[in-house]
């Protein structure tokens, strides 16, 4: 499974740097040089192939990029890219998103604490065992994270990834067991 970790905005500077709007906890692991980073669609993507850029030949985006050097200035993460050397063709990687394959990451040292991928897809219980659906996918919300729960009617249900609310996550099981206050799912 490929795990986005950023999106490619706009060049800096006319020596092929861009910048990234980072979407993971450990950007300096991911953005470390000599990374290899798989692109996704958001841009012009064609069969690994980096075509020479030059005067009437367009820039295609390749389905790999690796990371030459990455540092912040003024709370942005600049990133330089092999093979990208200027404006023009940093231009050309605008609204790409790069990802890692989820076996390349490693697992959190902490109990407590989860990577989305791992979460999406797992059966929803109630304590009693009463099946509610299952994790569609993981919203970053400011107060607290949040479980998007399918529902058997295809509905979707919010649940905060709070201890009060999930006790209890068992990923070799394949569920996560959720305590809701009444009305939680009504919503």
């Amino acid at each position: 499974m490929q795990l986005i970790v950023g999106r490619i905005g706009k060049p800096h500077g006319i020596r092929g740097e861009v910048t990234v709007e980072v979407r993971t906890d450990e950007p300096e692991a991911r953005f470390a040089p000599g990374m290899v980073l798989r692109t996704m669609s958001g841009a012009n993507t064609r069969g690994g192939q980096n075509p020479p850029a030059g005067p009437g030949v367009p820039f295609e985006v390749p389905h790999e990029l690796t990371v030459e050097s990455a540092r912040w200035h003024q709370g942005r993460l600049l990133v330089a890219f092999e093979g990208v050397l200027d404006r023009d063709v940093a231009e050309a990687l605008r609204n790409t998103l790069v990802a890692v394959d989820s076996a390349d990451v490693t697992p959190p040292e902490d109990p407590e604490e989860f990577h989305d991928h791992q979460l999406v897809g797992l059966a929803v219980v109630t304590p009693a065992g009463e099946r509610l659906g299952e994790v569609a996918r993981i919203d970053h919300a400011p107060a607290s994270d949040l479980l998007v729960l399918r529902r058997p009617e295809g509905r979707t249900a919010l649940i905060p990834f709070v201890k009060a609310i999930v006790p209890e996550v068992d990923l070799a099981g394949g569920r996560v067991v959720v305590d809701p206050p009444g009305g939680l799912l009504d919503l």
